[in-house]
């Protein structure tokens, strides 16, 4: 089964299924002017289940085209030959581009695995073996459609649970969470990496970032044996030192290479995780549940409409009340969230208890980033109603939905990154500059959560364009 869906004969791995009509995008409705953000993605006049089957299926059809093309990456050029046959299907996920060097190498979902997976190189961060290339693009992307379409499956049945199967639903969420989340985790360590050394080289007045794991030397130096021909040469994943790393104070500089090694150690972990997760027997029963689903959609007595009229030409459910319900639950908790101090600017709301020993978390975080999956749920609700196909789901979506999820993406990215220059500040045995540039550095990062809170609001209470 786990090969069979990502033969390319097969017409669910090949193509989509023809959806019922088109997708329409149209202007949401009025929002208030203090706790309302309504859809600006205009419902199909059919939004019933017939567009929900078609959703699912079209993200299905997504998640195992990814699936297809993650496996062609990780098989390409540049990767070690297998060490037995491949009996699985799928690959590892390749190394996120940004901060840090990881390695690509993918392994088959099967017994299977590759000889030498890459794993970050000590002292140069460059991938490991003379001969192992840097990952495909192909590769990362092929992951960013994994974790996109798994996210939308997770999130319609979460929204329109009552409609589908139940205990189909109940056990499918946790798995393609699971799955999203593990796949998320290497970017988002290499992403929090780039946006630390890019505000340590902002706050020290440098005018150029250099990437991170700066080292001495730019390229691997390998010995070819005498009467061989040299491959061309290749530059390593570690980019050269910049000169404009003088221009950081020696705190900030012992403050960069702490985080380099703290985070960089992190994202190699979460790789080896997440190539383990999909060479797992888990991952194979959630890539066979979806290629089931691609074909056929369980739905309960309710979503076929036969619960009050069972008989075959029962007319399908109307999705509008569950989407509506999900909205009603965003505007719930956006109308418990601070917004009149977050519209000030420079409130310093988000520095409240900065100074605490406390290692977890700010509480005052929490709401926000409930908010955001709020949001994400009811912008997947408004996909679902509009009946949008995979690649136009952000075609029909108001643009304030949009900026407002940016926003909270950026607020996330900010009180993570914050969280990781507190938790370097409290290495022992550092240096009191190197814990100055550090406590310097989670100010920044608070800074940015007050600075997204208040994009945040101001997209948020943005009227809708409505034309005539």
């Amino acid at each position: 089964m786990a090969q069979r869906h990502l033969d390319p004969t097969e017409p669910a791995a090949t193509a989509p299924p023809p959806h019922p009509t088109s997708a329409s995008a149209g202007t949401g409705t009025s929002a208030s002017a203090t706790a309302r953000g309504d859809a600006g993605a205009g419902p199909r006049a059919d939004a019933d289940t017939d567009a929900l089957v078609g959703y699912l299926r079209a993200q299905a059809t997504e998640f195992l085209r990814a699936l297809r093309r993650h496996r062609e990456s990780g098989t390409g050029a540049g990767t070690a030959p297998a060490t037995g046959p491949a009996t699985g299907a799928g690959t590892g996920p390749g190394a996120r581009k940004g901060a840090g060097a990881g390695a690509g190498a993918g392994t088959h979902a099967g017994a299977a695995t590759r000889t030498g997976t890459g794993t970050h190189a000590g002292a140069n961060g460059a991938y490991g073996g003379p001969d192992r290339a840097a990952p495909p693009a192909d590769d990362v992307d092929a992951a960013r459609a994994l974790r996109r379409a798994a996210r939308r499956i997770s999130a319609t049945l979460h929204t329109f649970q009552p409609l589908l199967d139940a205990d189909w639903a109940e056990e499918m969420r946790p798995e393609l969470a699971w799955l999203s989340g593990t796949l998320a985790m290497e970017h988002a360590y290499a992403s929090r990496l780039e946006r630390l050394l890019q505000a340590l080289h902002r706050l020290s007045g440098s005018t150029a970032f250099p990437a991170p794991r700066p080292v001495g030397r730019s390229t691997v130096t390998t010995t070819v044996p005498p009467g061989v021909s040299a491959a061309p040469s290749v530059p390593a994943t570690a980019h050269p030192a910049s000169a404009n790393r003088g221009n950081l104070t020696v705190g900030a500089a012992k403050a960069g290479a702490l985080l380099d090694r703290q985070l960089t150690l992190a994202r190699t972990r979460a790789h080896s995780t997440a190539l383990q997760a999909l060479g797992s027997s888990r991952f194979h029963a959630v890539a066979d549940k979806v290629a089931l689903l691609a074909s056929e959609v369980p739905l309960s007595n309710t979503g076929r409409g036969t619960a009050a009229a069972p008989r075959p030409e029962a007319a399908p459910v109307d999705l509008r009340p569950l989407a509506t319900a999900a909205q009603e639950r965003l505007t719930d908790a956006v109308a418990a969230l601070p917004l009149v101090t977050a519209g000030s600017p420079y409130n310093a709301e988000a520095l409240v208890h900065g100074l605490s020993p406390d290692p977890a978390p700010h509480p005052q975080d929490a709401p926000w980033h409930q908010v955001r999956l709020l949001l994400r749920l009811h912008r997947y609700a408004l996909e679902a109603l509009a009946g949008a196909a995979a690649g136009d789901v952000d075609d029909g979506t108001d643009v304030r939905l949009l900026a407002a999820g940016e926003a909270l993406n950026r607020h996330r990215d900010a009180a993570e990154a914050a969280a990781a220059a507190a938790q370097a500040a409290r290495t022992p045995r550092i240096a009191p500059a190197t814990a100055y540039a550090l406590g310097v550095l989670h100010a920044d990062q608070r800074h940015e959560v007050e600075a997204a809170r208040y994009a945040f609001q101001h997209s948020w209470r943005k009227e809708p364009i409505r034309l005539p």
